[in-house]
């Protein structure tokens, strides 16, 4: 397994070796014992799958309390995935990072509580598979605006399609305290 360097601490970008022959492919999409080396112990309890179309944002969301770790990954078609530390103590507070994650290049992105998620979906259309440290709670999700012209995020794909929910995402800036984490 490579890793890829993330300028977000606790935020790992893997890239699993691949066995490759006349028959196909194979490679680990997770591995406790080995991904621990990396990160410490991590416990996922949900596992989730979406598959969207291109120009497709979901995000960017967040769950505070409750906080999710999560490990992500595309099964098939390729999105630009962004991550946006909200952890108010961090250094790198309010910065973004943004990862190309394809089912051709296997990159698999790390992300330990304390960060707004969202992605979209660049291929003619993506199943984007992720694994959580936390169970999904509606009543702690939050949502930060994709377009947030603080963030000024570069989406690739103009004129995004977003759900009603994504529309009505709310600014860094305008976040309560209670919502952003006091995580490391």
């Amino acid at each position: 397994m490579k890793l890829l360097s993330s300028r977000l601490a606790g935020v790992q970008v893997f890239i699993p070796a691949a066995f490759e022959d006349e028959r196909g492919s194979f490679f680990e999409t997770w591995n406790e014992r080995r991904y621990a080396e990396i990160v410490g112990p991590v416990d996922f309890v949900q596992d989730n799958l979406s598959f969207s179309r291109r120009g497709v944002v979901r995000g960017l969301h967040f769950q505070n309390p409750n906080a999710q770790g999560k490990l992500i990954n595309v099964l098939a078609g390729e999105v630009y995935d962004v991550i946006v530390d909200l952890r108010r103590h961090s250094a790198t507070f309010g910065q973004w990072e943004a990862f190309t994650i394809s089912a051709e290049n296997r990159f698999q992105l790390f992300l330990p509580p304390g960060f707004a998620h969202g992605f979209q979906v660049v291929s003619e259309s993506a199943h984007f598979h992720y694994k959580c440290t936390a169970f999904y709670s509606s009543a702690d999700e939050h949502t930060l605006s994709w377009d947030d012209p603080d963030l000024n995020i570069p989406w690739p794909v103009a004129d995004p399609i977003l759900s009603a929910k994504d529309r009505a995402g709310r600014r860094l800036r305008d976040l309560s305290s209670q919502q952003l984490y006091d995580l490391p």
